[in-house]
């Protein structure tokens, strides 16, 4: 089973060095999408990581996974593919749960903190359930924690799924379009990490209303 690991930085050199070094210790194969970062974290990223994407500025996470998405669809042969953030939120130690299941067959897998959300803030676990049943609901599947971006994902799903969006409403994207491709959504328990230093980059206004005219422009076609 080959897999690579897509991760997403800006400005997270602290932390993705660490991330890095357990990841390779473990035998992955690492992508990391530097999104315009200012600080060293494409340096930290060239020296531990297989293959580095930088963005010469910041366009965002989503963008940052389309990139790494579409370059290993064309560039490499993967069986599937693992996002990971790189502020430390999404622990190595959980991946073996995402393999288990991987291959039982699983076509697309998702990270679930719902089970003991510890350390997230109360704001952050109201919008997360929220989120889940109102994407669940469109969906047509129950997905426990459809804010997460610790998944794993088959390459046939990938190939499939016409990615549109390029902002934060991407991971919510994949989610619907799989579904509504017939691919079933899993889950498996992961670790809740959060940190005081963590702060989230999703403007509220902004992004919601992002999410709302993507959800029209779905219901349309």
């Amino acid at each position: 089973m080959k897999v690579w690991i897509v991760i997403p930085a800006y400005n997270e050199r602290f932390s993705l060095a660490g991330i890095l070094d357990e990841l390779k210790s473990k035998n992955f194969s690492i992508l990391v999408v530097d999104d315009g970062s200012i600080d060293n974290t494409f340096e930290v990223a060239k020296k531990k990581a297989d293959f580095v994407i930088r963005n010469e500025k910041n366009l965002g996470k989503g963008m940052s996974l389309k990139k790494g998405i579409d370059y290993l669809l064309k560039e490499t042969n993967f069986d599937y593919l693992i996002t990971m953030d790189a502020d430390g939120q999404h622990s190595p130690l959980d991946l073996d749960k995402f393999l288990e299941k991987a291959e039982d067959g699983a076509h697309f897998i998702v990270g679930n903190r719902m089970l003991n959300p510890i350390g997230m803030p109360k704001s952050r676990i109201i919008t997360n359930r929220f989120m889940s049943w109102l994407i669940s609901r469109i969906a047509r599947q129950r997905i426990s924690d459809t804010q997460c971006g610790f998944r794993l994902v088959k390459r046939e799903v990938l190939e499939k799924v016409k990615i549109e969006t390029s902002n934060f409403e991407i991971e919510s994207e994949i989610l619907i379009k799989a579904a509504r491709l017939g691919f079933l959504i899993e889950s498996v328990p992961i670790r809740s990490i959060y940190f005081k230093r963590l702060h989230s980059r999703i403007n509220p206004l902004i992004d919601t209303l992002r999410f709302v005219r993507f959800i029209l422009r779905l219901e349309k076609k």
